[in-house]
């Protein structure tokens, strides 16, 4: 196995290890939670894309030292050099014990020639890496020099302009770019000795922005985009993500909050096609944490247009990652997810217990005690599993349906009564 191998089915092993078994189906989004997940093992970040393109092994040459290590780091292992000569001892120790037969001497003879030729190779692979690391111009130096802060300009309301200032002066990297959030395609290239570039957030949100260097990320910042109110809007579902507004005072109708069809037509949005509708609610002040927590909701919705498998999505988002659950029609559970501490898809396993008839009013409850996430559909317990383990706070919720949902009441509450929402509307 070369050295390319090796870096494609470790990061394969990381993969793994998260409960991702077929990288063909990994979204953008999966890539970036394994980012996150070696950065908390490594302390260095490295970003999703670049994973992406290392688990495909779509790269010509080695990545820098840097990410070598940060790999190596997740497997509790300072360098890549001590991961790589611990897997090679293994390797080359198991043919060595195969092919030694019952004769000692013979396998003291080889065992010493294998030192030696491994001793040997170590060393012209160190400094065949130190000069290519010097020589790459792709090669990213004084890092740590970078600065990175944002303001917004505009208070609760959609969109949203927020102006980022950046120094990059002093760093040595072939090109920079700002990235608003995960999606790559919200990508725009700055250059050195200029320090202000101002950009648009379409959705409301808690949002990481990154500054780029090469393709590794360099710096992050929080950009937090709230309403204070419910905020709608429709997607088409495709990879666009251009969000089409529905402004509308009339979503409060007997105690249920709602769209109607007429008030999507209203706001020039063509109903016929395949779109997701997003209600969403981001409080300024975060005061719940994503540890400890309850959410009670009653929850139902109507097809605008003619869906095999309808859905309702019920996203809980936090400071840098979010809780999901997706719930369908019996005969659709392949298309059914969760994501708490991991990502589990309905085509990967067993999640009919998140099926029912989508378009009948259904009790949802999820709580979360000391990081233990419980939820419960018509007062069963249907899953259970720990969240994630970074504590942080409640920054807004979420439904998206490719319907139109319909919602009797909402409560989300910390266990200590701080109130993120509570309204029986």
């Amino acid at each position: 196995m070369n050295e390319r191998e090796l870096v494609k089915d470790v990061i394969l092993e990381v993969f793994n290890k998260s409960g991702y078994t077929n990288t063909a189906q990994m979204t953008q989004r999966d890539f970036d939670y394994i980012s996150t997940e070696i950065e908390k093992r490594s302390g260095i970040l490295i970003s999703g894309t670049t994973i992406k393109r290392l688990a495909l092994g779509d790269f010509s040459r080695l990545p820098q030292v840097a990410t070598l290590n940060a790999i190596a780091n997740y497997f509790d292992h300072k360098t890549w050099q001590d991961l790589k000569t611990s897997r090679s001892a293994v390797i080359n120790s198991g043919k060595e014990i195969f092919s030694s037969g019952k004769r000692k001497n013979r396998f003291k003879i080889l065992k010493n020639k294998l030192v030696y030729f491994t001793a040997s190779i170590l060393v012209v692979i160190v400094i065949l890496g130190l000069f290519l690391f010097k020589s790459r111009p792709d090669s990213i130096l004084h890092a740590e020099k970078a600065k990175f802060s944002c303001q917004r300009t505009t208070l609760n309301d959609m969109p949203n302009t927020v102006i980022f200032n950046y120094d990059i002066d002093q760093v040595q990297a072939d090109s920079f770019f700002i990235q608003q959030s995960w999606d790559k395609n919200r990508r725009k290239r700055i250059y050195k000795n200029t320090h202000t570039i101002t950009d648009i957030y379409y959705e409301p949100g808690y949002h990481i922005a990154r500054l780029i260097a090469n393709d590794s990320i360099i710096k992050t910042i929080d950009v937090h985009i709230p309403t204070d109110r419910w905020f709608f809007y429709a997607i088409d579902n495709i990879a666009n993500y251009i969000p089409e507004y529905i402004k509308t005072a009339k979503y409060l109708d007997n105690g249920i909050l709602g769209l109607n069809a007429q008030a999507v037509k209203e706001n020039n949005i063509d109903i016929t096609k395949d779109k997701l509708y997003h209600y969403t609610y981001f409080p300024s002040e975060m005061t719940v944490r994503s540890n400890n927590f309850r959410l009670k909701t009653r929850i139902r919705m109507n097809e605008v247009r003619n869906s095999l498998c309808p859905y309702i999505t019920l996203e809980l988002f936090c400071q840098g990652y979010f809780m999901l659950m997706k719930m369908t029609n019996k005969g659709c559970a392949n298309k059914a997810a969760l994501l708490l501490g991991r990502e589990i898809k309905g085509n990967e396993a067993d999640l009919t217990a998140l099926t029912v008839d989508v378009n009948q009013w259904t009790d949802i409850e999820i709580a979360s005690t000391d990081n233990i996430v419980s939820i419960y559909i018509n007062n069963k317990k249907v899953f259970s599993a720990p969240g994630f383990d970074r504590v942080k706070y409640i920054s807004g919720l979420a439904f998206i349906s490719n319907g139109l949902c319909e919602v009797d009441n909402l409560d989300v509450t910390g266990l200590d009564g701080k109130i993120v929402y509570k309204n029986e509307f």
